[in-house]
């Protein structure tokens, strides 16, 4: 409930304006989000890779409004693999990407045409590609797509979210064909005839689903902070004699870092999602919405003499 509020309000164009303009949410800000700039990110991939995480460069950003701003996010992309693939910690890195930046809304033709491109000049320096999920009413298309592109090019994957109905059914159709699956939980609003309400339930189905693909998966991505589920899962691995070299971890930049460390000192694979842009507003409001203490933090600010 609180986090659909928190969704609803952060919509709104007053609200958007007051947090975009004003330097009491820039420190906030910053803990989720590198930077604005390439440099940034790669500056902060670099640190990361210094203490033995990976990581993966997201630039933010969704739908665009036109086709020249598609192209613009497809060549963007290509300058993000670039960089990563010329670094000397590129075999650290990979990169994230969303079709809907590629322009999704113009038809799949065009998305996948842009996406191919983006595809191919990772392959050339090696460098994986993961398209994220993005809102339900994107869900098909974006598997579809990336399915077919799979089918030409095996350095990309995609993302699946717990929280959809839909997503067991989804699981065994790219584990079957041998797809790098990204497991989150999810962070849109979603109507409940599409996605669970209750976390109870959407717990249940993320380690349901974590344990079909650290049994059967192609190197999958466990992506949670939830100290719980990460302790289910673990325990699985152990039961089931799965490697530490046959998953990773993934985690957002910022956010339970002792976890992230913890982890890795442990000898598992962690890899923390590291997004940057101009465009950070959407995705600052979904961490709000999934850790609402934050918000209480900003309010606390507000009312300091």
């Amino acid at each position: 409930m609180f986090r659909a509020i928190i969704l609803k309000t952060a919509s709104a164009s007053p609200v958007r304006s007051l947090v975009t303009r004003s330097f009491l949410f820039r420190p906030l800000v910053r803990r989720f989000v590198a930077g604005e700039t390439l440099d940034e990110a790669m500056a902060a991939a670099k640190a990361l890779a210094h203490i033995g995480l990976m990581s993966t460069l997201d630039l933010l950003g969704e739908n665009v409004s036109n086709l020249e701003e598609a192209e613009a996010s497809t060549t963007a992309y290509i300058e993000i693999v670039e960089r990563i693939g010329t670094s000397e910690f590129k075999n650290q890195v990979n990169i994230s990407i969303k079709l809907t930046a590629l322009g999704l809304d113009f038809g799949t033709d065009v998305a996948e045409a842009n996406y191919r491109k983006v595809v191919r000049a990772a392959e050339k320096y090696d460098v994986f590609v993961r398209v994220d999920m993005e809102g339900s009413d994107y869900t098909e298309k974006t598997i579809q797509v990336v399915r077919r592109v799979f089918n030409d090019h095996k350095n990309t994957g995609t993302v699946l979210q717990s929280y959809l109905r839909r997503t067991p059914g989804d699981v065994q159709t790219l584990v079957e064909q041998g797809m790098r699956i990204r497991l989150v939980k999810g962070a849109y609003l979603e109507p409940e005839s599409v996605a669970f309400k209750d976390k109870a339930d959407v717990d249940d189905q993320y380690v349901k689903c974590g344990q079909t693909l650290l049994r059967n998966g192609n190197y999958p991505a466990i992506a949670t902070h939830d100290r719980a589920i990460v302790d289910k899962l673990k325990s699985y691995c152990e039961q089931e004699s799965v490697g530490k070299d046959k998953f990773e971890w993934q985690m957002l930049y910022g956010i339970a870092r002792d976890l992230q460390n913890g982890l890795h000192e442990a000898g598992y694979a962690v890899r923390v999602y590291v997004p940057y842009g101009s465009q950070w507003y959407p995705y600052f409001s979904r961490r709000l919405a999934e850790r609402p203490a934050n918000l209480f933090f900003i309010l606390k600010s507000l009312f300091k003499k």
